[in-house]
């Protein structure tokens, strides 16, 4: 029967569902983190009596025909990059970004990534790095003798040096993108560009539709739990009728089976 394979597509399209849900769910507390949904899309469709053909010499046609779907299938698992909140994390080297705007982070192989997570630290060389060790770009280094850092609204790193001066190090900018939900992300808290995203616009925070910094704070994961319990209650009750499917067409394949 049809409709055991499609409620199987029901079932597998589900238990995606499940895991796009546990996966917002373990990233909850995750810095910057921003949720994914799965989207879905019907089957192809058999056509038993084709709307609009005709039913007779007069002209008259049928009005809606009959059309059997042949189940359901995954979309695309889109990822919703609305703001999340922000946390004060009093270190000074942690930075939020409020508004549009991703950092940027030089990869090992020399290409360059973005991130919405602003946890920062500072290398051996002095150099602010992500907390795997990755370079913040444009490049700031931070003196050994460097106390009371201060990252403005609009990027500007400054120091009060050893002396008591106050030093300008460099200012740091923001990458935006016009489909910044077709990011590929490569885990790390890290995303790539793609085509679908289109190239990255680079400008200074506050400026031009670019977001503004917050020092000392740090942007959650945009993770409801609320939300993401009631649609992962919602996708076992899916599951749960495609399985019945599943048992009522078994059960009547068992009954045409021993009819005699």
């Amino acid at each position: 029967m049809k409709a055991l394979h499609i409620a199987a597509t029901g079932m597998r399209a589900q238990e995606l569902n499940v895991e796009v849900i546990s996966n917002n769910i373990a990233n909850m507390r995750t810095t910057g983190y921003k949720r994914q949904r799965a989207d879905f899309q019907d089957l192809l469709y058999q056509n038993l009596r084709r709307m609009g053909t005709n039913t007779s010499a007069t002209g008259t046609i049928v009005p809606t025909g009959v059309q059997i779907g042949s189940g359901v299938k995954t979309a695309s698992t889109a990822r919703i990059m609305t703001q999340g909140n922000l946390a004060e994390s009093g270190k000074d080297l942690d930075i939020a970004v409020r508004g549009e705007g991703f950092f940027q982070i030089q990869m090992p192989d020399g290409t360059t990534a973005y991130t919405r997570d602003g946890s920062f630290e500072r290398d051996a060389n002095g150099q602010l790095v992500t907390i795997d060790g990755y370079a913040v770009q444009p490049g700031i280094v931070l003196p050994q003798d460097a106390r009371d850092v201060t990252i403005s609204a609009d990027g500007q790193v400054q120091i009060v040096d050893a002396g008591g001066a106050i030093q300008q190090l460099g200012q740091l900018q923001l990458a935006r993108f016009i489909n910044k939900s077709g990011l590929e992300a490569i885990g790390d808290n890290l995303f790539l560009e793609t085509e679908s995203s289109g190239a990255a616009v680079v400008g200074t925070p506050g400026e031009d539709g670019f977001g503004d910094l917050m020092q000392k704070h740090l942007e959650m994961a945009n993770v409801e739990a609320v939300s993401e319990i009631s649609d992962l209650i919602a996708a076992q009750r899916a599951y749960e009728m495609n399985s019945r499917i599943i048992k009522a067409a078994d059960e009547m394949s068992a009954t045409t089976s021993n009819i005699r």
